[in-house]
C-alpha cells in the first residue's frame, strides 16, 4: 500500500490559513483522497485537553514546550502515523514548525532544545531522518496585518493572540528562516490578497504533490 501524505499548514495567528483550510481539504478530496483533517495542539482527546491549558494557563517556557511534544506524540500516535499507513492524506493545522516559530523565535527557547525534542518525539530513521511534513504551506502576511485581522475577531483571544507586535515579529521571522533552510519543504503563499487568488496558487503547489 503507497504510503500516504502529510500537509501542514503554518503561519502567524490572523494570517488566514484557517480560511483556507476547509478548502483545501474538499479539494483533496474532490481528487479522490481520503483525507484525515486534524490540528495542534489538538487532534485526540488528550491532546485538546492540553490545548485547552496551552491556549489559556500562564506557565513556564519549558513546561509549554514540553506540553506541545507531547500532545504532537500521542497525535502521532493516534491519529497521524495510523492514517499514512493506511495510504489516507494527512491536512493539519500546525505542527512542529510552529513549535520553532512560537516557542523558539518568539519566546526566545533554544533551538537546540526544541531540536531534541523533535528528534524524540518525530524519531529518527537510520538515514538520520525524522518525520515531517511532505509539503509545508507557510501563509505569510505582515505582522500589522495580522494583528487587524486577530483584534477584529469577534471572540476572547487566546493567550498567545494576545501577545504583543514584537512577539509576532521574531515569530514570523523564524517561520521564514525555516522556509528558507528547508529545502523546498515548506512553500510560502502569500495571505495578503483575495481568496481566490490564495486558492489559485494553493491549488498550482499541491498539483506538484
Amino acid at each position: 500500500m503507497t504510503r500516504g501524505r502529510f500537509i501542514t499548514l503554518e503561519g502567524l495567528d490572523g494570517a488566514g490559513k484557517s480560511t483556507h483550510l476547509d478548502w483545501l481539504v474538499a479539494r483533496l478530496r474532490s481528487r479522490g483522497h481520503v483525507v484525515v483533517q486534524t490540528r495542534e495542539p489538538g487532534g485526540t482527546p488528550l491532546g485538546e485537553k492540553l490545548r485547552a491549558l496551552l491556549l489559556a494557563e500562564p506557565m513556564h517556557l519549558e513546561t509549554e514546550a514540553l506540553l506541545m511534544f507531547a500532545a504532537r506524540r500521542e497525535h502521532l500516535a493516534r491519529v497521524i502515523e495510523p492514517a499514512l499507513d493506511r495510504g489516507d492524506w494527512v491536512v493539519c493545522d500546525r505542527f512542529t514548525d510552529a513549535s520553532f516559530a512560537y516557542q523558539g523565535g518568539g519566546r526566545g527557547l533554544a533551538r537546540e532544545k526544541l531540536a531534541l525534542l523533535e528528534q524524540w518525539v518525530q524519531g529518527e530513521a537510520a538515514d538520520g531522518l525524522r518525520l515531517q511534513p511532505d509539503m509545508t504551506l507557510l501563509f505569510d502576511v505582515p505582522t500589522e496585518l495580522a494583528r487587524r485581522r486577530i483584534l477584529g475577531m469577534d471572540r476572547a483571544l487566546d493567550r498567545f493572540e494576545q501577545e504583543q507586535g514584537e512577539f509576532f515579529e521574531r515569530v514570523r521571522a523564524e517561520y521564514l528562516r525555516r522556509a528558507e533552510n528547508s529545502r523546498g519543504r515548506i512553500r510560502i503563499v502569500d495571505a495578503t490578497g483575495a481568496i481566490d487568488k490564495i486558492q489559485q496558487s494553493l491549488e498550482e503547489i499541491i498539483a506538484t504533490l
